[in-house]
């Protein structure tokens, strides 16, 4: 969807001004961001653009007052990895007293890791991925600190004992705290939400999906997925590295 160069798309709260970055809004616990953000960063290195992603956290515990319910995540996943298979994901296979009943930590892990001393926006990113791998791949606790940094380990952007000082310090549970008041105040539809400068910004793009009936009596159906818009996205990027268009 492309828009106006008016306001609110040149907020530096809503997107990062440098338009060959990404910004999402997300929860990494949402299993339409992770679909989201995997095709985005499959295609970008099918196609061998540099791909740059700005995270915002969108902590749907946060504005729903509570956990978000296993049974829903449960059927999301599996109706998104019916489909998408090569997703790699799998049902949660650990024990259900290790089940994360929080994300914000993870969230603000991501955080913290954009700072300069921790790796940056590249670094952030890569923990991003990875703690997502984690959650819907491995099923592994990402609530808990130490998991956070054993799969930051994995990650060679990222300056583990920067990170963990950091963690320590309280950083990143601020921004995280900061995003989703700003969130309820800007054009953010939810989880995930991707803005490009001020060119481009869609809510779940490429996702055409229903519930059969309400949650807790119904299925989610993920009806079609088209993952062309990851292209549209890229796009922009290429277009935006090679003039570099920064506001």
């Amino acid at each position: 969807m492309s828009l106006s160069q008016s306001d609110p798309f040149r907020d530096p709260a809503l997107v990062n001004q440098d338009d060959a970055i990404v910004t999402v809004w997300s929860d990494i616990g949402c299993p339409w961001a992770t679909l989201a953000l995997q095709t985005l960063s499959a295609r970008a290195g099918e196609r061998g653009v540099t791909l740059l992603v700005d995270h915002r956290a969108f902590p749907l515990e946060l504005f729903n007052e509570r956990p978000t319910p296993k049974a829903i995540i449960d059927m999301e996943v599996t109706a998104i990895a019916g489909l998408r298979p090569e997703l790699g994901w799998q049902d949660w296979s650990g024990p259900e007293s290790e089940y994360p009943v929080s994300t914000t930590p993870a969230m603000a892990a991501v955080q913290a890791a954009k700072d300069p001393s921790v790796g940056g926006l590249p670094a952030s990113d890569q923990l991003d991925a990875a703690l997502r791998r984690a959650y819907y791949e491995q099923s592994q606790c990402i609530s808990v600190h130490a998991r956070i940094l054993r799969v930051a380990q994995t990650c060679p952007l990222v300056a583990v004992s920067a990170l963990d000082a950091a963690l320590q310090r309280g950083a990143g549970l601020a921004d995280v705290f900061s995003q989703w008041g700003m969130a309820r105040d800007l054009p953010v539809q939810g989880s995930p939400h991707f803005f490009v400068g001020g060119r481009y910004a869609e809510h779940n793009p490429g996702v055409t999906y229903h519930w059969t009936a309400p949650p807790g009596t119904g299925f989610p159906r993920l009806d079609e997925y088209d993952p062309a818009w990851a292209d549209e996205v890229l796009d922009l990027i290429e277009t935006s590295q090679v003039h570099g268009t920064t506001k």
